[in-house]
């Protein structure tokens, strides 16, 4: 606890009679009004961001360092940055749109297969999974990277190098991620290094835009392979350690009529007209709503229909997204889309001169969890201190990711960053730079190790 005393001393020649005396006087009293707030605050800050790594999880990291093994195995990671840096550029050059990663699939398992993974399959969603047994076989350690990217078929993913620096459509995200599995497989094989629990080396697909998480929801589904933690690599620098799942529902709303000619046919029902009430109305709302308590996000990214702007259009659809840290929230914007599109949908109908009624189609496309796992428990501690080792302060955040699924399940998970340095992703203009990007490579085999055992 900090102490502060201050003594208050009388300011001589200063008499109330006096007017600027009395103006001084303030001064002097507002002065040390406004430095007893600051230290006041300093203290508030003081007392409540305590240091939040646990000593004993510094000393297990620390102890796993001066392992011989892991200290040949930090070196091994070094000297195999050309070989990830060929496999970064391989596996970015191989289109991987949601719903078609079955090519990056066949090369990513294809190159666990020649680091000696004990034993690999394809399941049935799409995803990758490779085992490393233990020798004790308790329990199973997840290692995961996602196969997707955001781009459609036909983006160029040529990797193009300038100063040092790559530049490529999902170069970072998630390429770099998968690289880095693939090299901590074989320092783990080069090392001779058997963990005590068994570890599944997981390349996921559907991690990006529609895809739901679908890779991950099939993996801890009731026919999935048994998982009892899970350390993801997605975006970010070292330093991240994602403990929080970002929730998000989604959606395709569609409004469906006969259509017809702009003078023909004018009177009936206008698919974009309801559109563009249903947009108004929840937008209003939303922006209500939102404006205070938790953080809620809401978006409508695509709207698609029409086909000459002398017809009345035969459908009209738009794709929203809404993102909440409370899941209850998510609920109640639900709530405020299906009344805002009901009521563009009525208010439509009732001005038709003619012809069959509009017709609403309202779709839930996708629901990914929230969730939050405590700072205090062992993987995210073992993540901390690990970070801690490597010079850089942990900075717990929330994310959308694969670990939504086992956070929001209460299976200890993390998502940590990728290491080096890049920018603008999901941009063609996606760049990345190895900026001691090996320390983030041994920062995972180090966390990996910390929680498989060795």
């Amino acid at each position: 606890m900090i102490k502060i005393k201050f003594q208050y001393q009388k300011t001589p020649n200063l008499k109330p009679q006096n007017h600027k005396n009395m103006q001084k006087l303030h001064s002097y009293k507002q002065v040390i009004l406004i430095l007893v707030m600051l230290l006041g605050n300093l203290y508030i800050v003081a007392q409540e961001t305590p240091n939040p790594v646990d000593k004993k999880y510094v000393r297990q990291i620390n102890k796993l360092t001066k392992n011989k093994h892991i200290q040949k195995s930090f070196e091994t990671i070094k000297a195999l940055e050309p070989e990830t840096h060929n496999d970064l550029i391989e596996l970015t050059e191989i289109p991987a749109p949601p719903f078609m990663e079955a090519v990056r699939a066949q090369a990513f398992a294809q190159k666990l297969r020649n680091a000696q993974i004990d034993s690999l399959w394809i399941d049935t969603e799409g995803n990758v999974i490779g085992l490393l047994k233990g020798t004790e076989r308790k329990n199973v350690v997840a290692l995961n990277a996602h196969l997707d990217t955001v781009f459609p078929e036909g983006t160029d993913v040529r990797v193009r190098v300038s100063n040092d620096t790559l530049y490529a459509p999902g170069i970072g995200d998630d390429t770099r991620g998968l690289a880095m599995l693939i090299t901590v497989l074989k320092t783990l094989k080069k090392q001779q290094i058997q963990p005590k629990d068994d570890i599944l080396f997981i390349a996921t697909v559907g991690e990006e835009g529609l895809g739901d998480l679908r890779g991950v929801k099939a993996l801890f589904s009731p026919s999935g392979p048994k998982i009892d933690s899970w350390i993801s690599i997605d975006g970010g620098a070292l330093g991240r350690v994602n403990n929080k799942g970002l929730g998000s529902y989604r959606y395709r709303v569609t409004y469906a009529g006969p259509g017809g000619h702009s003078w023909g046919a004018f009177g009936l029902v206008n698919p974009h007209h309801a559109l563009g009430t249903a947009i108004d109305r929840f937008v209003t709302a939303a922006d209500k709503y939102t404006s205070e308590g938790p953080k809620t996000s809401y978006n409508v990214g695509v709207i698609n229909g029409g086909t000459s702007i002398n017809s009345v259009p035969f459908s009209s659809s738009m794709l929203i997204d809404i993102r909440s840290v409370e899941p209850k929230r998510l609920d109640a914007m639900e709530a405020l889309l299906k009344t805002a599109t009901q009521e563009a949908l009525d208010l439509q109908n009732a001005r038709k001169r003619r012809g069959a009624d509009l017709e609403l189609i309202f779709e839930k496309i996708g629901n990914r969890p929230s969730g939050e796992l405590s700072s205090e428990l062992p993987l995210i501690q073992k993540a901390m201190a690990a970070t801690q080792y490597f010079g850089k302060t942990p900075e717990l955040t929330r994310g959308s990711t694969d670990a939504n699924i086992p956070i929001s399940l209460g299976i200890p998970a993390v998502t940590v960053g990728r290491g080096g340095t890049g920018g603008k992703a999901h941009s063609l203009d996606e760049w990345w730079y190895n900026d001691n990007g090996h320390e983030a490579i041994q920062f995972v085999l180090l966390l990996l190790l910390a929680q498989a055992g060795i």
